[in-house]
């Protein structure tokens, strides 16, 4: 497992053990591996994988220069390893159908996986909040529960905020404050208090970034999911939490949108909360979008770290507070959080969000846990939490902290049951 302090200690997640593999039989065959994770003591389980080749630094980019067409410059190569990947998963160029028949595939799979790691029936489930940065479809959500068995009647909740996907998606299930549950006729935090609800981030980036020329792009992104099993107010407790936007204007990380967004503001926020059935809702992220119509178009690395750190920081350190006054309305000061899952977009960005809330006081542990899949967007926090659950304790306060392009942000502060 990899840290802060070794970022590269792995190669292919494929070759992990424990990792369970199969082939899908589309097109060439899409191979896929998948981990279950259960921490029984917390009652949190959950799935992570990906599907695709396999692909290294060193074999990279002779991949990105065939879907280019071209050679790659000298002064276009990143360097990956500096910012905490060596290896990632892609698909072949796939027709649209295939697409869809691979993707379907795949949130079904893990969904039926992450039920099986939390030991639960698919009838007993009553939420499904999912972040997809790129959907294939409005209605994928429901098609993917409806083929591993998930009532009809279950809450459908999908989330389009870029990387902050997931993460939001488990504020909505956690915080009934939030400003896309007050808006609500029912809100969905309180309609999922103490029920079985199913959350993550499924990502089919392969697909996404196959239509942009972006050599940024193509090489920190690639295919990944996880979901993870909770109860909010048993398994998981909310403490504190917050979120933030802020449009980028300058379009430094540009996404097109493959969902509808409704341009109408809600209380200044670019935010569209649409609720298209009595169990279906839509939470929809305004983006800055590539006037070329190209996928994504995004600065450097360093361009990254200007856009997410300030604010970053900004919000952890609000979040923070919070949690220190509920800390003390709770009788608990001196305790904090044993661990900061946090988005991996890249590790300087994380490692300089650590280094300035350190120096504010602020000491988080953020470990490093996603150097073999790449920047996965909304499947990264997932991915991170499900990795470091083993080491996590009944009553342990967790710090979830999301991010992503648009510019959105959630961070919140939650307490493991046991």
């Amino acid at each position: 497992m990899a840290t802060t302090d070794n970022v590269a200690t792995s190669t292919s997640f494929y070759d992990r053990p424990g990792t369970e593999k199969d082939i899908i039989p589309i097109g060439p065959g899409i191979p896929m591996g998948f981990e279950r994770v259960s921490n029984v003591s917390v009652g949190i389980g959950g799935v992570y994988g990906s599907w695709g080749d396999s692909y290294n630094n060193e074999n990279l980019p002779a991949f990105i220069e065939a879907r280019l067409g071209r050679a790659m410059l000298p002064e276009e190569r990143l360097s990956l390893a500096d910012l905490g990947f060596i290896s990632r998963q892609h698909i072949v160029q796939l027709s649209h159908e295939d697409n869809a028949k691979v993707e379907i595939e795949v949130g079904t799979r893990f969904l039926k996986e992450a039920l099986k790691a939390c030991n639960w029936q698919a009838a007993e489930v009553e939420g499904v909040l999912i972040g997809l940065s790129a959907p294939l479809s409005d209605d994928y959500l429901q098609i993917i529960c409806r083929n591993a068995g998930i009532p009809d009647s279950a809450l459908k909740v999908v989330i389009h905020k870029a990387c902050d996907s997931s993460t939001s998606g488990l504020h909505l299930a956690l915080n009934p404050a939030l400003p896309e549950n007050v808006q609500l006729e029912k809100n969905i935090a309180e309609q999922l208090y103490g029920k079985k609800v199913l959350v993550g981030g499924i990502e089919g980036l392969s697909r996404f970034v196959d239509s942009s020329p972006d050599t940024n792009a193509l090489q920190l992104f690639g295919n990944a999911a996880g979901v993870i099993g909770v109860i909010p107010g048993k398994t998981m407790k909310f403490l504190a939490g917050k979120s933030h936007e802020v449009y980028d204007e300058e379009g430094v990380l540009q996404v097109l949108m493959y969902y509808p967004h409704n341009p109408q503001k809600v209380d200044g926020s670019n935010v569209d909360v649409t609720q298209t059935s009595p169990t279906h809702i839509r939470v929809a992220g305004l983006m800055h979008e590539p006037a070329s119509g190209d996928s994504i178009a995004m600065a450097g690395p360093m361009g990254m770290v200007k856009l997410f750190v300030r604010t970053g920081v900004q919000l952890v350190r609000e979040v923070y507070a919070m949690y220190q006054a509920k800390l003390a309305e709770l009788g608990m000061e001196g305790k904090a959080p044993a661990v900061a899952i946090v988005h991996h977009a890249n590790y300087k960005i994380n490692k300089l969000k650590e280094k300035h809330l350190s120096n504010e006081g602020i000491v988080l542990p953020m470990p490093w846990l996603v150097n073999d899949f790449g920047n996965v967007s909304a499947a990264s926090n997932m991915i991170a939490f499900l990795r470091y659950l083993p080491q996590m304790k009944p009553q342990d306060h967790i710090l979830v902290d999301g991010f992503g392009a648009g510019t959105y942000y959630d961070a919140l502060v939650v307490e493991l049951g046991g």
